[in-house]
């Protein structure tokens, strides 16, 4: 049940917890789920300023996290484990319930004195928050799974920066902002100028990859927006990682201008100062998308809506979501809008954000582009590098 609650300031609040000196983050989810959760990092950050913040996550969280200044003060990888780390495109990896029992007894002597479960609704997560020891614990849970000391429930829909910033209320914290901040470092600039030398001034990004095939956007509409970008004088950097090489490909064979393909040629870091300075940036509901929120980059995302009410970033002046208000699975007609809990949903990988057209994905780019304060140059400027 809830925590005894407070007033301030006409507010519901809750009590800071007592003697806080190392707090660990459950939270080894993907690079957007990273990105949601920085305000809530920096609210617990505020409000423990003297304790140690350790995320537990996957191994791009710690290069990431441990490259850059930020809130959290370091992170331990997580072994893959049913239900907490899940690895899709690394099938080698395979859970070991030995490896499992040795990195929880590691984490007890680590004797965290407050264990956050940022991971979501708590079936598999509570269980093993309880597991490491911590003498706080706090988190979400749906109906059934294993409650904490504090907890608030898993309702999934909801926008995650919010819901996160509604989390880390149990623990005492007052969030200040909403908006993620990435900080760049010169190594992640100085990796630009290494791995993409034929980069110009004025680029737009295209991601037109997802770990979802169904939150992909048609290959050769990427390529319709690409040309027409283009030819207004920004050259065309596409991005990706190996997973994605397929789409990526079909993207550039489908365009008639050049580009650059940047596909797995960056770290997280290396992406990040790309982003920073693109003139814009056109991509599925996926991680990069909010990279580019976090460091600043006006960006165009197209959604299904569902996916919308969740991770939609809250600001409109940079961000532009698109939304395809497909219901149904396109292949078998399933109603997609009433999946309770959604993970009931048909097995057909099929797109369902077509509905998205080419001319509105160019009206919200060349929206932003006006606020932005850009100055289309000649056609005859619109030139890259082909790879």
């Amino acid at each position: 049940m809830y925590t005894m609650e407070t007033k301030k300031n006409g507010f519901s609040t809750f009590d800071k917890f007592p003697e806080v000196q190392k707090i660990a983050i459950l939270r080894a989810t993907n690079l957007g789920d990273f990105i949601a959760a920085i305000p809530a990092l920096e609210a617990i950050r505020d409000t423990y300023p003297d304790a140690e913040i350790v995320y537990l996550g996957k191994p791009f969280h710690k290069a990431l996290i441990e490259s850059r200044p930020g809130p959290v003060d370091r992170a331990i990888v997580i072994p893959v484990t049913r239900g907490i780390r899940y690895e899709p495109h690394l099938p080698h990896l395979v859970e070991s319930q030995e490896e499992v029992d040795a990195f929880l007894e590691a984490i007890r002597r680590e004797r965290f004195d407050l264990a956050i479960q940022m991971h979501g609704g708590g079936q598999n997560t509570n269980p093993f928050v309880k597991r490491m020891g911590a003498r706080y614990t706090v988190g979400m849970r749906t109906p059934g799974a294993l409650e904490l000391d504090r907890w608030m429930p898993y309702v999934y829909y909801q926008n995650e920066f919010l819901r996160l910033l509604e989390l880390v209320r149990l623990v005492g914290a007052q969030p200040s902002h909403y908006e993620p901040r990435l900080p760049i470092t010169e190594a992640d600039r100085a990796e630009v100028h290494q791995r993409l030398p034929e980069l110009q001034p004025s680029y737009a990004v295209l991601h037109p990859g997802a770990s979802d095939q169904r939150r992909r956007w048609p290959p050769e509409r990427f390529a319709q927006v690409a040309d027409t970008l283009a030819r207004q004088g920004l050259q065309i950097v596409i991005t990706g990682t190996q997973h994605e090489r397929d789409v990526i490909a079909a993207v550039v064979r489908a365009m008639q201008c050049p580009a650059i393909n940047a596909c797995d040629r960056l770290s997280i870091g290396g992406l990040a100062a790309l982003l920073e300075a693109a003139t814009i940036m056109i991509s599925n509901d996926t991680g990069p998308m909010h990279v580019a929120n976090a460091v600043g980059a006006p960006n165009v995302g197209i959604f299904w809506f569902g996916n919308a009410f969740n991770w939609a970033h809250p600001g409109r002046s940079k961000h532009r979501p698109l939304l395809s208000w497909t219901k149904h699975c396109p292949l078998c007609g399933q109603d997609m809008s009433i999946m309770d809990p959604p993970h009931d949903r048909c097995q057909h990988d099929t797109c369902f954000v077509g509905d998205v057209t080419v001319e509105e994905v160019l009206a919200a780019a060349f929206d932003l582009l006006a606020y932005a304060g850009y100055q289309p140059a000649s056609q005859s400027s619109a030139n890259g590098v082909m790879a």
